[in-house]
């Protein structure tokens, strides 16, 4: 009976809930469209290490940081460790491989870079032929000579280069010619990656500069497993080696996978999760008015015998419907979505096949659970506020019963929390340190928007009439209806901006923050960046010939290396350490003005080290101690601290700087990495336009090579913090669909609970115009509301924010004026969008029907 109440009601309301429905679709959407993509992409790359991964590769050591950096000198093995290995027991075939990703792949007829940017990498190596081959020759021949290149298809086609086409491939030690003499395709699908092959003799001397491997390939005769096989080949080869199972190349792989497709999963599940919270507040917002205007319906259902468990179990059901109907139709959404960033991977490289979706079992109960929870959780304050409807009252059509004492209760709550969210933003921004500080901030975010959620119905009666005050004189008889209809009930007006709230909030605070750090960065920039021009070798790094080119260039006065040991470790007396240092020329000082608590610039000259504050401050280190400077490789060097940087500054926090000339006292100039910066100054009187000019045409045979001035890397390091902002206002932009789905709902459901009242204003003379703006009016005040309280969260979250990292870089606050004034205009848009089709529907009312409905 319960049931087919339930199914009865729902189903005589659905119009009713349609909105609440696509909120439901949405959440679900992002849910399941971010698992089938994830499923999709594991599988694709499980398939393609399954085939072609060998069943043991030996490869070098580790490098002693644990992760090589692009521009460090590749590891390699000797060249005999091949011959070792195939001659091992069990062994069939053993390959030599090379393979690196610091090369950079030019098409010499347009200077253009072939091949990936960013992200996918550039694979350059020599050809090999294993029983488990990733690409196959498609056209053309194989490497046979030092001029001869072969590139995969994929670059092929992008490129739109072919058989008998130049290229140029450029390593940190200088730029060699190929011809490209076949095209190879991948077997499977292509990661996303740009290959190139060499043959062997080739690659030794064009990538290594060595005779040498990158790694060892081996395929098993089967008379062993690929564990005893590992053991026993380790234990002929001695230390120095590492040895990787099929098993454990795949794993490695598709870690290494799973961290670049992570940002992409996390975004997806942050949009997920920001439109349940909204959609939460619509659904609430929904079943909340269809349990008033269904008053006198649930009293009948009381007095015929219906307990209050029972009706509490007849709006749940209601919502458990709305939640597996949402959700179902939310996996497909999502699977549509799934096929979308498919096509959207391809487009910047990555080859996923849309055909092959994987659709496992975690999708469908990932999607059920987010639905049917969120829907039914959010529906239970309504239906608990139901079943406390006395049959009497609800017969006599009095509403709900009444709720002072949960008002109370509500306005304590919502105090308390508000209170110690403030509470704890202010201990926050007074923390000593940022760590301290960060969690304080997150548990006072939280406090803080809950709190703001709890009193949303306090606050709309104040706040709304402040707000409609205008209205009245603007507008006549339509703006007081609107002013009042819109504080007349309170909770709907607090629960309906909260949406709006949570998504304006989350951008004014990114914004205060990332204009904060903008500002910040160019001040440190114009105080301590000296250098007119900087040099940048991207993933390749600068080769000799490169900084001779720079060098070369008319109008400097000097140019400055930089070049980073990632597995450089200092070493204290405590026996702790740090590790990565920047290795720089003596002329680093003149082109950089370091903090200084104590020391002096003179450091490079006297043969010394640059350590940061806390570094200083944590393992008791100060000027003139001496430390030992731990290279690898068994190179280990002590040196004086001679400058101890001060706190306070982004370029510099956390850095260590020695000088080039220190360094090659200790490692031979084979060992060091590439060069990754230049920085350079203009001679005096120069023009500093046309040297940058004349620095940028000296490079521009190397495409890779990035050269800007200082308002070119102001903009680079704005980009970078855009990133940050662009994903909040993707945020925002679900919000806010959610939030205006939101609006129109209880405006809908506003007109048809007030039909009666409508027809009276109707019949007392107020005009079909005059209803329409009423409701956009009160529309528009709602939208307000909600941009208000969100425009005061997100400006205590961002300030606080700034003041947790003043003392790391951040010091520097930057209120965007300009974007909460575009927020208060976009939300009086949004007001009007979401109030047009209830405010059609209303001015269509027949007056007589109105009139008469019960």
């Amino acid at each position: 009976m319960l049931l087919k109440t339930s199914l009865r009601t729902f189903f005589a309301h659905k119009g009713r809930m349609v909105l609440s429905l696509i909120a439901v679709v949405l959440s679900v959407a992002f849910v399941s469209g971010t698992l089938v993509f994830s499923n999709t992409a594991t599988s694709t790359f499980d398939k393609l290490f399954a085939a072609t991964a060998s069943d043991l590769s030996v490869q070098p050591p580790k490098p002693d940081n644990g992760d090589d950096d692009q521009r460090d000198r590749t590891p390699t093995l000797p060249a005999d460790t091949a011959q070792k290995v195939a001659a091992t027991a069990g062994v069939k075939t053993a390959v030599g491989q090379v393979m690196v990703a610091n090369a950079t792949l030019v098409d010499p007829a347009t200077n253009k870079v072939v091949g990936p940017t960013s992200g996918a990498p550039t694979l350059t190596g020599n050809w090999t032929d294993t029983p488990r081959n990733a690409v196959e020759i498609t056209s053309g021949h194989v490497p046979q000579g030092p001029g001869e290149v072969v590139l995969d298809a994929d670059t092929v086609k992008k490129s739109k280069l072919g058989l008998g086409a130049g290229l140029r491939v450029i390593t940190a030690d200088g730029k060699h010619d190929f011809t490209v003499v076949g095209i190879a395709s991948f077997k499977t699908t292509n990661p996303g990656a740009a290959l190139a092959f060499l043959d062997t003799a080739t690659a030794q001397q064009v990538l290594l500069g060595e005779t040498a491997f990158t790694s060892v390939e081996a395929f098993g005769d089967g008379s062993r497993g690929n564990d005893q096989l590992k053991a026993d080949l380790l234990g002929k080869l001695g230390s120095g080696y590492q040895a990787k199972t099929a098993a454990e190349q795949k794993d490695e792989n598709d870690k290494s996978v799973g961290a670049g497709l992570d940002f992409m999963k996390y975004a997806m599940l942050g949009f997920g999760g920001i439109s349940l919270l909204v959609g939460g507040f619509l659904i609430i917002n929904t079943f909340s008015m269809l349990v008033a205007q269904r008053t006198r319906e649930i009293g009948l259902l009381r007095a015929i015998g219906g307990s209050r468990s029972q009706v509490n179990r007849s709006v749940l059901v209601e919502a458990l419907i709305l939640g597996v109907l949402g959700s179902t139709l939310g996996i497909g959404a999502g699977v549509g979505l799934a096929v979308g960033l498919i096509k959207l991977m391809n487009a910047v490289g990555m080859n996923l096949n849309a055909g092959d979706l994987r659709i496992g079992l975690n999708v469908p109960v990932a999607a059920y659970a987010v639905g049917i929870l969120v829907t039914v959780a959010a529906a239970w304050i309504p239906a608990r506020r139901a079943s406390r409807i006395a049959p009497i009252a609800a017969l006599r059509d009095h509403g709900t019963p009444a709720e002072g004492r949960s008002n109370i209760v509500r306005t304590i709550v919502g105090l308390v929390l508000t209170a110690g969210g403030a509470g704890l933003l202010v201990l926050a921004a007074g923390a000593d340190k940022a760590g301290t500080g960060g969690k304080l901030l997150g548990l006072g975010v939280l406090l803080s928007l809950v709190g703001f959620v709890v009193l949303g119905p306090l606050l709309a009666t104040t706040v709304v009439r402040v707000l409609g005050a205008l209205l009245p004189a603007l507008f006549g008889p339509s703006g007081k209806l609107a002013q009042r209809n819109a504080a007349r009930n309170p909770r709907r007006t607090g629960a309906t901006a909260a949406a709006l709230m949570i998504g304006l909030a989350l951008v004014i605070g990114a914004s205060v923050f990332t204009n904060s750090a903008t500002k910040s960065t160019n001040a440190q920039i114009d105080k301590n960046v000296g250098a007119d021009y900087t040099v940048d070798g991207g993933r390749t790094g600068l080769s000799p010939e490169i900084i001779a080119a720079v060098k070369s260039a008319p109008g400097l006065a000097h140019v400055t290396e930089e070049k980073y040991l990632r597995g450089a470790a200092i070493v204290t007396a405590d026996g702790s350490s740090t590790k990565g240092i920047a290795a720089v020329s003596g002329t680093f000082t003149d082109d950089f003005s370091l903090p200084a608590a104590s020391g002096g610039p003179d450091f490079l000259k006297q043969g010394g080290l640059a350590v940061g504050q806390d570094f200083a401050k944590d393992h008791n280190v100060k000027v003139g101690d001496t430390v030992k400077v731990d290279y690898g490789k068994g190179h280990i060097q002590s040196v004086p601290v001679g400058l101890i940087i001060g706190k306070g500054n982004s370029l510099f926090s956390g850095a260590s700087f020695i000088g080039i000339d220190t360094v090659a006292k200790a490692v031979p100039a084979a060992e060091q990495p590439a060069t990754g910066q230049l920085y350079a100054k203009a001679a005096p009187g120069a023009d500093v336009a046309k040297t940058l000019t004349a620095l940028q045409d000296a490079v521009k045979e190397y495409p890779q090579v990035q050269v800007v001035d200082k308002a070119g890397y102001k903009e680079i390091v704005q980009s970078q913090i855009n990133t940050l902002l662009y994903l909040i206002y993707g945020l925002l932009g679900v919000a806010i669909v959610v939030a205006v789905l939101g609006v129109v709902n209880t405006l809908a459901l506003s007109v048809v609970e007030r039909t009666r009242e409508i027809g009276l204003l109707r019949a007392i003379g107020i005009s079909r115009r005059q209803l329409r703006r009423m409701i956009r009016l009160e529309s528009v005040v709602i939208a307000l509301f909600g941009a208000v309280l969100g425009t005061g969260l997100g400006l205590a979250w961002g300030v606080t924010a700034q003041q947790v990292l003043k003392e790391n870089g951040l010091e520097s606050l930057a209120v965007p004026t300009g974007t909460i004034i575009g927020t208060l205009i976009a939300s009086v848009v949004i007001g009007l969008l979401a109030a047009l089709v209830p405010a059609f529907r209303a001015g269509r009312m027949n007056v007589l029907a109105a009139i008469a409905t019960d």
